[in-house]
């Protein structure tokens, strides 16, 4: 008698005559490899985050190493240097009004990448969601210009933060503390007086201490960027000088985590001439970058090389103007240089090499309005007090 092993090879194997017996069975031996702690470790720490949530049901000892500070830390640390761990969370206009998110690496290399819907409480209809930005795989959703979560998708653990609102128009930012391993969100809105005047509130929430603080004497303008972002353990946002309302009347208002005190840095030296342009700021590798589209007819991109030195302020290439502004960038790409940008509700990967343009498509989505990478992680800062002295984590971009 014979049977197929497997349809897939069409391998045909002749039956044994004789079945096993159950005392055969019995007297067979069986020996079990097991592989020293330090080794499970290496290949744990390797491994996505979904198989590492059913992994910690294997026993006591699996659950206590993955959920351990330093695990997830040294997690995030390998993660961060891994493309194949790297998202992209996406949020659209209504009536979507919806966020998904896509890998990085499908976007990278595929012709078309799917986005995916992301479920997350609670889930209903809203006039707007902002995603503020994101750390260390944790990000930071702004609904409805009032409520803010923080939110893990890669673990599915959402957390309501303390309300804030106290004007009309806001600006948030959101990064970690390295000094003081601790999460912060800052709030900044704008606010008009009886006599029709403007004037900014600022406030700084840590998650450790549990509670907002307000920034001492906060005299701003009028915010490009809605979401600070996260250079040097500080949160950066481009703004109009004084309420001036000129574009380029503006300056980059700084805010350090660490000590909760503000400052203006200065712009690139852009030039003698009148330039009209609207300034967007970014982040390329590690350092503070900008972008403006003078006049409407290029896209210039600057970058600081030394943090805080205004002459630092370099421009690294002139892209041209696609019929809509530049945003990010998001991410560079490849060794080969390639930068991720946003162009309206489209991708765009540009090679400043050549100048040339690749636009990668995104099904399953509307008009996409942001886009902000994010890590998948286990991290989570909600974690009892008597763990939060262990492993601190080196800040990631996302």
């Amino acid at each position: 008698m014979e049977f197929e092993a497997s349809h897939r090879h069409q391998k045909r194997i002749k039956h044994v005559s004789a079945p096993f017996s159950a005392s055969s069975i019995h007297d067979l031996t069986f020996t079990s490899v097991v592989l020293p702690i330090e080794l499970i470790t290496e290949i744990l720490l390797r491994l996505p985050v979904k198989p590492l949530l059913r992994f910690r049901s294997v026993s006591k000892s699996w659950l206590g190493l993955i959920s351990s500070r330093k695990f997830v830390n040294t997690h995030l640390n390998i993660s961060a240097n891994n493309k194949a761990f790297h998202r992209l969370i996406l949020g659209f206009d209504p009536p979507e009004n919806n966020l998904k998110d896509c890998s990085l690496d499908s976007l990278l290399y595929d012709h078309v990448t799917r986005a995916i819907d992301l479920d997350y409480p609670p889930k209903k209809s809203y006039e707007s969601i902002k995603v503020v930005g994101s750390i260390n795989g944790v990000i930071c959703v702004a609904i409805e210009q009032k409520d803010l979560f923080l939110w893990n998708p890669s673990i599915r653990k959402l957390k309501k933060m303390p309300s804030s609102r106290t004007g009309s128009f806001y600006m948030y930012g959101f990064g970690y503390d390295e000094l003081h391993d601790d999460y912060k969100v800052v709030d900044i809105t704008l606010n008009v007086g009886d006599d029709n005047s403007c004037y900014n509130v600022g406030k700084i929430y840590s998650l450790n201490n549990k509670s907002w603080k307000h920034l001492d004497d906060l005299h701003i303008g009028m915010p490009f960027n809605n979401s600070g972002m996260l250079v040097n353990g500080k949160l950066h946002w481009a703004i109009t000088n004084k309420f001036s309302g000129y574009y380029n009347d503006c300056v980059i208002l700084v805010v350090d985590l660490a000590d909760g005190r503000w400052e203006e840095m200065e712009n690139p030296c852009y030039g003698e001439g009148n330039f009209d342009f609207t300034p967007y700021l970014g982040v390329l590798g590690n350092d503070l970058c900008m972008i403006c589209h003078p006049l409407m007819i290029r896209a210039d991109v600057w970058v600081m090389k030394k943090y805080g030195v205004k002459v630092s302020w370099t421009k690294m290439f002139n892209i041209k103007y696609v019929g809509y502004n530049l945003f990010g960038p998001h991410f560079s790409l490849s060794s080969e240089g390639e930068i991720l940008f946003k162009i309206g509700s489209i991708f765009v990967i540009y090679n400043p090499n050549d100048d040339s343009m690749r636009f990668p498509k995104v099904s399953n989505c509307g008009h996409l309005v942001d886009a902000k990478l994010y890590i998948e992680s286990l991290v989570w800062p909600f974690v009892a007090e008597h763990t939060r002295n262990a492993t601190t984590p080196k800040a990631t971009k996302s």
